[in-house]
């Protein structure tokens, strides 16, 4: 049995890993394969695997894009960290969604499950089942306001006040189109998944921006871009490399 695990967390691969091979010895595991982009080369270049678990959640961005560029024809089972009310759509489906960290109960059941599909009717995981599943799962209700602190009380901040969000020194921020700034008990892997993709765009490890933040864009060294936001920002507001495809592809939507 090929198994496919698309990873981009070390210990997360390691532990899947291992959970696989202590219930399917046989099983034949890939290396790790950490981003879309690697994901992509992958699939278009070796035997067809039998499984694969897909991390939404992948270093350049999320591995829903990767449906779009290839036709999988092979089960997946979704692993994430986060839970959303769209995952009661893969419940009722040939394809299953494992919770971070993953329990080895949680395994054998979604491997159990696709023994029975696979046997059954293994016409049911073709590539439309899959992408209507997707569809589902990228239409969840985003997130609408935050909770801050203003000294010793409490507020909320409201998501469409956010010209961006970003990381400095392990801690994440909010600055607001008037300058103002708020500290965030979150992390920006969190915030990517429950901010509205039409709105916001993660334009590299650092940062988050709103669409209405972006005031000029200007080619950077490296085949990278430059942004320049409004209100301006503290940091170097750069669109990294491998998320420049995607960046010109949320703008032109």
């Amino acid at each position: 049995m090929q198994i496919l695990l698309i990873e981009d967390e070390i210990p997360a691969y390691k532990r899947l890993k291992q959970l696989l091979l202590k219930l399917v010895p046989a099983a034949q595991i890939s290396t790790q394969i950490d981003s879309i982009t690697a994901a992509l080369r992958y699939l278009q270049a070796a035997p067809r695997p039998d499984l694969i678990f897909m991390d939404i959640q992948l270093a350049d961005g999320l591995s829903f894009s990767i449906f779009g560029q290839f036709d999988i024809q092979t089960p997946v089972i979704f692993t994430t960290a986060f839970d959303q009310y769209a995952v009661k759509a893969f419940k009722v489906h040939s394809i299953d969604y494992l919770l971070k960290p993953i329990e080895e109960e949680a395994l054998v059941q979604a491997l159990d499950k696709y023994q029975r599909y696979y046997r059954q009717a293994p016409t049911a995981l073709s590539q439309p089942t899959i992408q209507q599943l997707v569809e589902q799962l990228q239409q969840p209700t985003y997130r609408e306001r935050f909770l801050v602190k203003t000294g010793s009380s409490l507020a909320y901040l409201k998501a469409e006040e956010v010209a961006y969000l970003y990381s400095d020194q392990s801690l994440v921020f909010a600055r607001k189109t008037d300058g103002k700034q708020h500290h965030l008990d979150a992390t920006l892997d969190q915030l990517e998944v429950q901010l509205d993709p039409t709105l916001f765009f993660r334009i590299s490890r650092k940062a988050i921006i709103h669409l209405q933040a972006i005031q000029k864009i200007d080619n950077y060294f490296n085949g990278r871009l430059l942004l320049e936001l409004h209100p301006p920002a503290d940091f170097q507001t750069t669109v990294s490399r491998d998320r420049v495809n995607d960046f010109k592809a949320w703008l032109d939507r």
